[in-house]
């Protein structure tokens, strides 16, 4: 990769939601701008408040952006004064039942209502923070699907209680539901599978993007910007980092270091 001529005097600051997921993405953003010669400061915060953050001007880069589905409701309100670019993964939002779970019995979110799967069914549905577009859904689907008068609730709570509760359920062989997302490294280390999902509550399948501001852009060296613009790593890149920091017990920085030496096509050329 070209560098710049000398290193810029004002660092650039990247923002990241605060999951690890995001931190795996926002880590390889980093080191595409250090190749550059940028200093960089990072900060992380939740979906909404990292939105507002940005807005206010006080991240030069935010990675990355849901978009449509999931962050388009905060990125909607300063659009114009922004940068998006291409997108360097696709997610989705899914539930999903631990493998154990026969497929014949449930098969689709409308299954949970059967007596037989209710029966067995924990009715406790955990998530992660509410400004997540995995939690707004999740909380809609309980009274569209009318599962709240079959005894289901959801709770939004925080990654590290997410988590640990997906754990201990597997290690259990509890029936429960788990509203997740690709990319998760939770679905590869436990072979978590998708239910089908017909009223399309979920969302649609997003762009995620990183999202630089129109002011910024002068501060930040262009090969660096057109790096990030043809950055893709894709679902399973994505899940690999994370597995990284979350399996392995690497840093988001060493996880990115680890990913790159491997599969050096990614900022080829």
């Amino acid at each position: 990769m070209s560098s710049s001529p000398s290193p810029p005097e004002s660092p650039v600051t990247v923002g990241n939601i605060a999951l690890s997921f995001h931190r795996a993405a926002a880590a390889v953003t980093r080191r595409v701008l250090e190749a550059h010669g940028h200093r960089v400061n990072s900060v992380e915060a939740p979906h909404e408040q990292l939105f507002r953050l940005q807005e206010e001007g006080d991240i030069d880069v935010l990675v990355s952006a849901w978009l449509p589905s999931s962050h388009d409701t905060y990125l909607s309100r300063y659009r114009g004064r922004v940068k998006v670019l291409t997108p360097h993964y696709q997610p989705f939002c899914i539930w999903a039942v631990p493998p154990y779970v026969p497929e014949e019995e449930v098969r689709e979110v409308a299954d949970l209502l059967r007596p037989e799967v209710a029966g067995r069914m924990t009715k406790g549905i955990d998530g992660i923070n509410p400004g997540a577009g995995i939690s707004r859904f999740s909380a809609r689907m309980i009274g569209e699907y009318g599962l709240d008068r079959a005894g289901y609730t959801f709770t939004p709570g925080t990654e590290s209680g997410f988590v640990s509760r997906v754990e201990r359920g597997v290690a259990a062989r509890e029936w429960f539901v788990v509203p997740l997302w690709r990319p998760q490294y939770l679905n590869r280390l436990h072979g978590l599978r998708p239910l089908t999902e017909p009223k399309g509550l979920l969302g649609t399948v997003d762009d995620a993007s990183a999202v630089i501001r129109l002011d910024a852009l002068d501060r930040i060296h262009p090969d660096a910007v057109a790096r990030l613009d043809g950055l893709h790593l894709g679902n399973d890149g994505v899940e690999e980092i994370d597995a990284l920091i979350n399996v392995d017990g690497l840093t988001p920085l060493r996880a990115a270091d680890r990913y790159l030496a491997k599969h050096r096509h990614v900022l080829a050329g």
